[in-house]
């Protein structure tokens, strides 16, 4: 997989990220060989050949067979320090991984292998590898909503280390108005709310996510520029938007990078930063994201610049720790010519 140029390692946060996403073709053979796992590919080059898709749901086809490599806290440990040792080469500075408990329990992997091969590694993230790193529980709004609060409330009972939740999976007629409760009941405890919106669902699915769901911020939402009501809401409240545009083009959102809307929305003055979303899967981590849209768009230093510093100032890290990352953005500004 490419990376890119030494000179475009921006410093940023990456806050669209799905840590089952990050699941490479040469570790998932190597954990079915460990675990006695069946897969239905004879080698790595046909399973590579499966990741053309035409929309949403042929990627998650994928991404939930995948998963089946996953069976223990080791394995989930392995993924994530494989994930980290990636995103600290590619600038990665602190990120907020999601997990999706529900897709391991109904596999039969229990929560507690699930989240703490995940968070054991989380916990020594910045010493090893230089990276900041919260945890977010993302909920799927393809299942029950009774599920996902009975899930919930599991995570809340054993502590678990995360700072939010998030809804995700398949967002067509699965609008966020069927997860008010689990979101609500998230807040009560003290937890950040984000949630998937305006990726394949319509507009009016951010407002839903904004108004019933309350979250701090959305993920996704390109399709936000159908209504200009809702873009003038978003630049006025600096609502943050976590972009992916390599996921946008190998899903089928928009036909190629070069159709991509990040311009419009930057120009508009949305506060859009630039995620990975499943590199394993589209192509490319945050700084292959950045270096084609560098290249694509003509993109300056001091735009690079403003995309990470708004990754920045859109996430859940401490105030000391923003501080720290806004200081390596600006070091990484001067030292443009």
């Amino acid at each position: 997989m490419p990376t890119a140029p030494d000179e475009l390692l921006l410093p940023c946060a990456e806050l669209h990220l799905h840590i089952e996403g990050t699941l490479e073709p040469e570790l998932i053979f190597e954990l079915a060989a460990r675990n006695g796992t069946a897969l239905p590919y004879a080698n790595l080059e046909e399973l590579r050949s499966r990741y053309e898709f035409t929309d949403l749901q042929s990627f998650l086809d994928l991404y939930y067979a995948n998963m089946e490599v996953l069976r223990t806290q080791a394995d989930f440990a392995d993924m994530t320090r494989a994930y980290l040792r990636r995103a600290a080469a590619a600038g990665v500075r602190h990120v907020e991984m999601m997990v999706d408990p529900q897709a391991h329990l109904l596999r039969g992997v229990p929560l507690a292998d699930c989240i703490n091969g995940v968070a054991s590694v989380l916990a020594t993230s910045l010493e090893d590898f230089g990276i900041s790193a919260e945890l977010i529980a993302a909920f799927l709004r393809d299942r029950p909503a009774a599920e996902a609060e009975e899930v919930l409330e599991q995570l809340l009972e054993s502590r678990a280390p995360i700072v939010g939740i998030g809804l995700d999976s398949a967002e067509a007629d699965n609008p966020p108005e069927g997860f008010v409760a689990l979101y609500r009941r998230a807040r009560d405890a003290g937890l950040k709310c984000v949630a998937h919106a305006g990726e394949e669902g319509p507009s009016h699915y951010i407002e839903q996510a904004l108004d019933l769901l309350l979250v701090d911020r959305i993920d996704h939402g390109v399709r936000c520029l159908d209504d200009s009501e809702l873009v003038d809401r978003l630049v006025r409240d600096r609502v943050p938007l976590t972009i992916c545009p390599l996921s946008n083009v190998r899903l089928r959102s928009v036909d190629t990078l070069l159709d991509h809307p990040l311009p419009q929305m930057l120009a508009a003055g949305l506060n859009v930063s630039v995620n990975s979303d499943d590199p394993a899967y589209f192509g490319g981590y945050v700084d292959d994201n950045f270096a084609l849209l560098r290249d694509t768009f003509d993109l300056s230093a001091d735009q690079l610049a403003q995309l990470a510093v708004n990754s920045v100032e859109a996430s859940f890290a401490q105030p000391a720790r923003r501080a720290e990352l806004l200081e390596l953005i600006r070091d990484w500004r001067a030292a443009q010519v």
